[in-house]
């Protein structure tokens, strides 16, 4: 027996609706159709209390892992949605996976990708969209590979103009790092201002932030790595505690 296709969801419908601070979501891996959450609390994560902790920066400026952006995109996104021990069930169903790969082949979707060796260890991916990114999902495979991920976003935002990271919901994880709740008005208005638009407008924004103006000249398209660029990141990162 075979699971029904999902129906597929027009990328440019998705665009507007996380533009009015609307996202997407499914019920499970396996389920056919989508609903679209609008959540009174919204989960910010302020790009200037971001918090590195001791440990983090310790583990940042170590050669652990090497860190990539975009050069592995569905494989970030199909770690995401597959099942695991610390999360049986996954809200990425297929035609939030096909969007968010047409998202990512029209330049608006991005993943950054912790590698143990050649190995794939975790990572993040979310959307870009004026000078907010909306964080969709992080996965670790290998100990730390989200929290690097994570740490490499923020930096990259810091440096690349952005005002605005959305998390969507708070958990534990992520008020570890400095994340917090706020009302769905403050957040209408704080994506109106990281769009360059009225509060809750759909039009989309004509300035965006830049998260590759860490990429210096010259050097590998996409990839950060080296001792230069993990101090680089960590001293963009503030103080630790």
């Amino acid at each position: 027996m075979t699971s029904r296709r999902a129906r597929d969801i027009d990328p440019a419908i998705v665009l507007r609706a996380y533009a009015m601070g609307v996202f997407p979501m499914a019920d499970s891996r396996d389920a056919g159709s989508i609903y679209w959450v609008e959540p009174k609390l919204r989960g910010i994560l302020p790009l200037d209390q971001f918090h590195l902790s001791r440990s983090l920066r310790k583990t940042l400026l170590a050669d652990r892992f090497r860190v990539t952006v975009d050069q592995d995109f569905a494989g970030i996104l199909q770690l995401c949605a597959e099942a695991a021990k610390d999360r049986p069930e996954t809200w990425i169903n297929g035609s939030i996976e096909r969007v968010f790969l047409e998202l990512h082949r029209q330049g608006h979707a991005h993943s950054i990708e912790c590698w143990d060796g050649d190995r794939l260890a975790g990572g993040l991916y979310g959307l870009a969209l004026g000078r907010a990114f909306f964080g969709e999902s992080m996965v670790t495979r290998v100990r730390d590979a989200s929290k690097i991920a994570l740490a490499h976003l923020v930096a990259r935002m810091k440096a690349g103009g952005f005002q605005l990271l959305d998390c969507q919901f708070i958990t534990d994880h992520l008020a570890s790092f400095g994340a917090i709740e706020i009302p769905r008005d403050a957040y209408v208005a704080l994506l109106g201002e990281a769009l360059g638009a009225s509060a809750g407008a759909a039009a989309l924004p004509s300035a965006s932030g830049d998260l590759f103006a860490l990429d210096a000249p010259g050097d590998d398209a996409g990839t950060v790595s080296g001792p230069l660029s993990r101090k680089v990141i960590a001293q963009l990162l503030g103080q630790t505690s």
